[in-house]
């Protein structure tokens, strides 16, 4: 078995028993123990797994995000996919919402070219990006800024979001659980997410692989609000069967 794929199956293994030792993985992969600490040790740097002494248990938990400037470039190029895919689904004559963050903003950058589309967003990352597209209109809802990643929230930001109705919003989250769906650490991002859910007749949840499965402290939308996710085939089928159960399109790309 490759490294890789055997990574993947211990991934699935933790998350179907929540924790496991060291000796039950050598014995279920047919390994040395020390190939599996070896293993452990790569899946723990990418934020899925956490060891403890003598095994793993699953880091659902997401606290905090990592500042915008670190996860800007994590993943860049299965987020640069997502973009491209996710702006496929706009069509020309759309009035569409992109909410801010690190991969939305590659959602901007694909629509560059196209005509007669209408883009709210809270993200002045997205504005710029489309600064010199003369086929798009651009909306920035006001508020708050945050410097440090160029979002905007705030009461203003929900006053304007409450007035609005589009065909699409799309999405991103830095949590989206199967059973708990989309969450986020800080409860004063979640109204404003919200507010775009509610404005949208369509809702695109658009997330690299290292969201899907994880837990947060706040519940922004239910699964039964999605109906389609866009993640990169980093993902495997076992992340995104249970959403696909629950009747969302899902597109790896």
């Amino acid at each position: 078995m490759l490294a890789a794929e055997r990574k993947r199956r211990i991934v699935e293994y933790v998350r179907q028993y929540r924790t496991a030792t060291v000796a039950a993985l050598a014995q279920e992969f047919s390994v040395h123990g020390a190939t599996i600490r070896r293993d452990l040790a790569e899946i723990e740097q990418e934020g899925v797994l956490k060891r403890t002494h003598g095994g793993v248990i699953m880091e659902q938990w997401t606290h905090d995000e990592p500042a915008f400037h670190e996860r800007r470039n994590q993943h860049l190029e299965e987020k640069m996919r997502i973009g491209r895919h996710a702006a496929s689904l706009v069509e020309d004559g759309e009035n569409i919402i992109i909410d801010s963050g690190t991969t939305t903003v590659h959602i901007a950058t694909h629509l560059v070219g196209r005509s007669d589309i209408t883009v709210v967003t809270n993200d002045m990352n997205v504005a710029v990006e489309l600064r010199d597209a003369p086929g798009i209109k651009v909306i920035l809802t006001g508020g708050e800024l945050y410097p440090s990643s160029y979002m905007l929230n705030g009461m203003f930001t929900d006053h304007v979001l409450k007035s609005l109705h589009v065909e699409k919003a799309f999405i991103g989250t830095p949590a989206l659980h199967p059973q708990h769906g989309l969450m986020h650490p800080e409860a004063l991002l979640v109204p404003a997410k919200q507010g775009m859910i509610a404005a949208a007749g369509e809702i695109i949840v658009v997330t690299d692989h290292t969201k899907i499965g994880k837990l947060s402290l706040h519940t922004v939308a239910p699964n039964s609000a999605v109906h389609t996710l866009i993640t990169g085939t980093e993902a495997s089928e076992y992340d995104v069967k249970p959403f696909q159960e629950r009747g969302i399109t899902v597109y790896r790309v």
